[in-house]
């Protein structure tokens, strides 16, 4: 019989727009977490360097210097700020989840929502690019692709993750139910506003997010980890002294919530949302197999002859080169033809 895994949800704010700070902060999380005796923890959306909530407060053309701090202060995948996560998993044998701003290396203005799941031995397990940038987010970052909507073996389980708004697509999600998810991981902003304060009824994300979580793991009959960014005081006063004018815009909205869920979408664990901190709970997966009898959408629940989904796991890249050989890679090539003992040069 399996014993039950203790699993965190970081709902802490980055070092605001600052790479190498957010990275120590993370590493010192990690460390608390590991501590507790959390074995897998989890990070909400784009925690290094930051998410970009200006986007939704000034329109584009007052930006640009935002836009270039946060191309600047984005990190790559295979960069100093993932290996040192890397090495961090690896000495304390966890798991992590970690929402990233990414860079990319082909274009210093192209950046990406990710996010990079490690494993205890410091592997890359899987690297997602959020599909589609949500509302005001398509103005920061470029659209990724499926090649990371995957799920993997942890020792806590097979471990999915979408960020923020892509937990509103019934094809990923499936797409993650789909391979035996056990534990779904859905990753947020601080904040979402979408109305100034005289407008009235902005968009409740929290209440949002408990459906989204709570029908995701009712339907896939698997755990669920939310972990949501938080707005320290540091951004706060940031935002305002740029323009005081959106203090009501920025604390009107209710702050996010990192919670967990059950495989019957009920809630269980800590919760968090006034303040920062790490919220932990204690999952035993052997509480996904029964409710499978009742539902299972991915086995006997389903009409394969009926529904058909594809899923394209390819990753984009922006261009294909076929390059001309080179003099030198001429005459070795030449040389490999002649001196092959299965391939003679033609008469």
């Amino acid at each position: 019989m399996s014993s039950p895994v203790k699993v965190a949800a970081v709902h802490a704010a980055p070092v605001f727009l600052d790479r190498a700070a957010t990275t120590a902060k993370a590493v010192s999380i990690i460390r608390e977490a590991a501590k507790a005796g959390a074995q897998l923890i989890a990070f909400p959306e784009t925690y290094i360097p930051a998410f970009p909530v200006w986007a939704a407060l000034w329109a584009p053309i007052d930006n640009h210097d935002l836009f270039v701090r946060m191309a600047e202060q984005s990190v790559a995948a295979n960069g100093p700020e993932i290996a040192a996560i890397r090495n961090e998993a690896r000495t304390l044998g966890v798991t992590v989840s970690i929402g990233i701003s990414e860079s990319s290396p082909v274009s210093v203005g192209l950046i990406w929502n990710s996010n990079i799941i490690i494993g205890p031995d410091g592997n890359v397990l899987n690297h997602h690019r959020k599909l589609v940038p949500t509302f005001y987010e398509k103005l920061v970052w470029a659209a990724g692709d499926g090649e990371g909507l995957r799920v993997v073996d942890t020792p806590v389980g097979r471990v999915g993750n979408l960020i923020c708004g892509e937990n509103t697509n019934p094809l990923a999600r499936y797409t993650l139910m789909a391979q035996a998810e056990q534990v779904h991981i859905s990753s947020w902003p601080p904040m979402w506003p979408t109305r100034r304060p005289k407008g009235g009824g902005n968009f409740n994300n929290v209440a949002a997010n408990r459906i989204r979580a709570s029908a995701h793991s009712f339907e896939a009959k698997a755990f669920g980890i939310v972990t949501a960014g938080y707005m320290d005081k540091a951004l706060r006063d940031f935002l305002i002294e740029r323009d005081s004018t959106v203090a009501d815009v920025i604390d009107a909205p209710p702050r996010a919530v990192s919670f967990f869920v059950d495989p019957t979408g009920e809630t269980l664990g800590d919760t968090l949302q006034d303040e920062e901190g790490i919220a932990y709970a204690e999952f035993d997966l052997r509480r996904c197999i029964e409710p499978k009898q009742f539902h299972d959408v991915v086995g006997y629940y389903n009409r394969f002859d009926v529904f058909d989904l594809t899923v394209n796991r390819k990753r984009l890249m922006p261009a294909t080169f076929v390059d001309a050989p080179t003099e030198i890679g001429a005459i070795a090539m030449g040389e490999r033809l002649q001196t092959s003992p299965d391939i003679q040069p033609a008469n």
